[in-house]
């Protein structure tokens, strides 16, 4: 109930601002209450900090970096490396996720000469703000009927941690190079899809949350032409619109509860109906044809990343620093 209404009020908060840039205000509140068991100080002055973070590292990068493609990518490795290694280590693990997600989206639009770069900024860091707000107001609302016991942080070496910054921060770099190389410029949900499967940090939950975030993908963007068809001619009308995506949210919203709060079905579902409303409900815009390319660059998206995490977690497993799993002799010598 609190992601259904929480996607369903940042919608409307992004209809009545009429902004270009409405995914930030579905996306945020989905993403916070749907990967996140509760809310406090130290998790909002995390959410707040990765969005003004973001925006002045861009604006950084396009001011003495946009010149230069090698440098701006050297940079943005660098950024995100910082950020993975933040989720790697584990208490600022949000400031890293929800950096990550928010520069990725931000250096999408950022890279074309058309886009307002103020007003992304200020999108950015109210939708935040907006986010929050909706959260909290979800949380009274709709408490908790049982609590929940605390999430248990898992115990990583060194070498771990620099396995999983390395290969996140690599791959993450190695999918904006390829979507600003061939100007996928109406690809941000498949960007986006790579970025939420990397922060699963290794190829076996990777591959799982990749399987699961595809077929999540598939039925949101089935139930999003379902909805279009539905509506018909009467698209641009909030009144009809509201109920269908509430109604998507709340069926994934379920879904995503039963997994267990994981990655899943559940959570492809919600970012896929998050980013189609987002993104692409406008009374000029055909979500048809959006939601059916959608689909497909992600799942092409998806098997390029999976492909890439093997060949680079391959290659960090070579060396003893950046060493994931140990080798034989290794673990011989610890028994």
């Amino acid at each position: 109930m609190r992601i259904a209404c929480a996607g369903t009020a940042g919608f409307i908060v992004s209809q009545v601002l009429d902004t270009g840039f409405g995914v930030f205000y579905i996306v945020f509140p989905v993403f916070l209450l749907g990967i996140l068991p509760t809310i406090n100080g130290h998790i909002i002055r995390q959410f707040i900090a990765a969005a003004v973070l973001s925006c002045v590292e861009v604006a950084l990068l396009q001011r003495f970096l946009g010149h230069s493609p090698v440098m701006m990518t050297l940079a943005v490795f660098a950024l995100f490396y910082g950020r993975f290694l933040l989720m790697a280590k584990g208490p600022l693990f949000l400031l890293g996720a929800n950096g990550t997600l928010v520069l990725s989206i931000m250096l999408h639009f950022s890279s074309y000469p058309d886009t307002d770069i103020g007003d992304m900024f200020v999108s950015s860091v109210s939708a935040s703000v907006f986010a929050l707000a909706i959260a909290l107001l979800m949380w009274v609302l709709f408490p908790n009927t049982e609590s929940r016991p605390p999430a248990v942080r898992p115990k990583r070496s060194s070498a771990v941690i620099r396995h999983h910054s390395l290969l996140g921060g690599l791959i993450a770099t190695l999918s904006f190079a390829v979507f600003q190389t061939f100007n996928l410029r109406d690809s941000l949900s498949a960007q986006v899809s790579t970025i939420i499967i990397l922060l699963a940090l290794n190829y076996p939950a990777a591959l799982l949350s990749a399987r699961k975030r595809a077929l999540g993908t598939l039925l949101g963007c089935s139930l999003a032409l379902f909805m279009q068809l539905l509506l018909y001619s009467h698209g641009d009308n909030l009144l009809l619109v509201l109920p269908c995506l509430w109604i998507g949210m709340m069926i994934f919203a379920r879904a995503h509860v039963l997994e267990g709060g994981a990655s899943g079905i559940g959570f492809g579902g919600l970012m896929t109906l998050a980013i189609l409303f987002g993104q692409y409900v406008a009374p000029d815009q055909d979500l048809i044809f959006s939601a059916l390319y959608r689909f497909s660059s992600v799942c092409a998206a998806l098997i390029f990343v999976l492909g890439a995490l093997l060949a680079v977690g391959w290659f960090l497993n070579r060396f003893e620093l950046t060493r994931e799993y140990p080798t034989a002799d290794n673990a011989g010598a610890a028994t």
